[in-house]
């Protein structure tokens, strides 16, 4: 069986999303040995959306869902990656048309922002049209490179479609070393109550099958 890590590594030097100070985590070391202490304990500040993350409905929608509500047995499911590194803006309805999309599919959108460390403003995003084509489909879930599945968007239309259709996002993937196909996705969120996101270790298992 093979194992690829998907996540974001979490260090006070990594990629956020606009790079906004505000996103970056924040480190504390509470006791250290060489303090006198006795063992080595630390604590962590960090935002729900930066770096790997599952985004719940009340993250767009108001009295959505929170993230301790999301039915776990979504993800860990069958899944599919898709190439679309090719796109040099915007995953349309018409990218997503030629796919062999169909219901029931969770979607990972592995584009050229896989290959990108720093942040870019002008990531590949999924539009509002692509999330509507995703929502007539009827798929499980759809991840994507980056950390936002959209921008330029101000009404926020492509969160809005598929959280108010109850598709799953998952934001921040890193698929650089992954090749499209088929694998078994575990994405589990933190278990916090009555919050909109969470972090989530996100991994592909190639060699072991979920089954339906």
């Amino acid at each position: 069986m093979e194992i690829y890590d998907i996540s974001m590594v979490i260090a006070p030097d990594m990629t956020v999303y606009k790079n906004k100070a505000e996103k970056r985590p924040l480190f504390r070391v509470n006791q250290e040995f060489s303090g006198g202490g006795k063992a080595y304990e630390s604590s962590l500040c960090l935002d729900m959306h930066t770096g790997t993350h599952l985004d719940a409905p009340l993250h767009m929608i108001e009295g959505g869902g929170t993230i301790e509500t999301v039915d776990l047995s979504r993800l860990w499911v069958n899944c599919r990656v898709l190439d679309m590194t090719g796109i040099k803006d915007k995953i349309s309805r018409e990218d997503c048309a030629n796919q062999g999309i169909k219901a029931g599919d969770f979607l990972l959108l592995k584009t050229r922002n896989s290959a990108q460390d720093a942040f870019d403003p002008g990531f590949v995003y999924l539009d509002w049209r692509g999330a509507q084509y995703l929502k007539e489909k009827e798929v499980a879930g759809v991840g994507i490179d980056a950390l936002g599945i959209e921008r330029s968007q101000p009404g926020h239309e492509t969160h809005k479609i598929l959280l108010g259709a109850g598709i799953i996002i998952l934001e921040g993937l890193r698929l650089k070393d992954v090749e499209a196909g088929e694998y078994v996705l575990c994405a589990f969120p933190l278990r916090i109550k009555g919050l909109e996101a969470a972090p989530v270790r996100a991994v592909l298992l190639r060699g072991l099958e979920k089954g339906p």
